[in-house]
């Protein structure tokens, strides 16, 4: 318990139609698992967004709405307060969700002929949306460094960013090994794709869930080249845990990118919020930040915990501590295991449900992602069953 807000809670989300939940059987061949895996929290969603909610519900009339006039300065004020970034109302718009905008961005950028870069290893649908869009993906590896940490390999990427290449797909904080990139980084790579003409796509979505102090940085705000030629995606959903309410927005400084994408987007209306996307977010942005802060804390004490674990009992996997968001990168390496020995391990023996580290494309083979948004007693249990499992191969 943290205050008046019960993280210790265990949230049974059976019949709620929770993707965590409901897919196990199909993905895992199991339902019988603890879910560890997709990045939702196993934390109820803070009572003063349902109440926000609820207010609404009371009139029973869903028709079409207006934005609330609060909506966008609540917003601007979030970003310029958590952020130092002074926003624009004019560089925003509501966006259907943040890997839905990076398809829609490639649609209108980035000509069927042409390429994305992408960094693994990384999100997956960094990969899968280019690819089912039918464009091209370049790789360009993050490099290892000897703590197990990462860093961009900008030598290699002046080596695969041919004239083709016309987008680059930057996670920023970066998942799923929760790297929040400094601002030498980011402006180097900015300088980078504004002489090239590379637009960057900036998924930002664990901007809020910097940990033990970090700082995230927007994409945009880095220098002059990095607002020419860039759309950052933001949003309250992984923060607040209303991944279901889409609350999506993007922020686009440059007047001609702005004008081609946002005008794209009012075409198609895809620039239009549903009812309670809006409320949802002024609630989260206007009262959450105690939340946030006390949920922050318990997140670093799950992250202590797996550390800690794996150092006394687990040695041959090794957490890499994040410096933003809930998900952490297992090394596993060190057991030996091929991909199908290591799932098999996690799924069969474990009872556990992760992401493995092969979806994540080059660099992730050996690795397995898991999510420590839960009860500290459900880490413990899950991370009792992994050593069980462990020690019995």
């Amino acid at each position: 318990m943290t205050g008046k807000y019960d993280f210790d809670k265990v949230i049974d989300r059976r019949e709620t139609g929770a993707l965590k939940l409901e897919v196990l059987k199909d993905r895992y061949g199991s339902a019988d698992l603890l879910p560890l895996w997709v990045a939702d929290m196993d934390f109820e969603t803070p009572s003063f967004i349902t109440d926000a909610l609820r207010k609404r519900l009371e009139h029973s009339l869903f028709g079409y709405t207006v934005e609330p006039e609060e909506y966008w300065p609540t917003v601007i004020r979030w970003i310029a307060t958590h952020h130092d970034w002074e926003v624009k109302r004019e560089w925003l718009s509501y966006i259907p969700g943040i890997v839905k905008g990076i398809g829609m961005a490639i649609n209108v950028f980035v000509k069927e002929d042409e390429k994305v870069i992408i960094q693994p290893p990384v999100y997956h649908p960094f990969r899968l949306t280019p690819q089912g869009n039918g464009r091209e993906v370049v790789y360009n590896p993050l490099q290892e460094n000897e703590d197990g940490s990462y860093r961009m390999d900008f030598e290699n990427l002046e080596t695969v960013a041919d004239e083709k290449c016309r987008m680059l797909i930057l996670s920023n904080p970066h998942n799923p090994a929760g790297i929040v990139w400094d601002k030498e980084t980011l402006a180097r790579l900015a300088d980078f794709c504004y002489r090239r003409d590379i637009l960057v796509i900036s998924d930002e979505i664990h901007c809020d869930m910097a940990l033990w102090n970090n700082k995230h940085i927007p994409f945009a705000s880095v220098s002059d080249k990095a607002a020419a030629c860039s759309i950052v995606f933001g949003a309250p959903s992984k923060t607040f845990n209303i991944a279901g309410i889409v609350s999506s927005y993007a922020v686009v400084p440059n007047d001609t990118i702005r004008n081609r994408f946002f005008s794209w987007l009012k075409a198609n209306e895809l620039n239009e919020p549903t009812l309670f996307a809006p409320i949802a977010t002024i609630a989260a942005f206007q009262q959450g930040e105690p939340w946030r802060k006390k949920m922050l804390r318990y997140i670093e004490k799950n992250i202590d915990f797996v550390v800690d674990y794996c150092m006394s009992y687990l040695p041959q996997i090794k957490p890499l501590r994040p410096q933003a968001s809930f998900l952490v990168w297992l090394d596993c390496r060190a057991l030996g295991l091929d991909h199908d020995g290591l799932v098999n391990l996690f799924v069969k023996k474990a009872r556990l449900a992760l992401n493995d580290g092969e979806m994540f494309g080059p660099g992730g083979e050996g690795f397995m992602r898991m999510n420590v948004a839960s009860p500290t007693s459900v880490l413990r249990q899950a991370m009792e069953q992994l050593r069980t499992a462990i020690s019995a191969l």
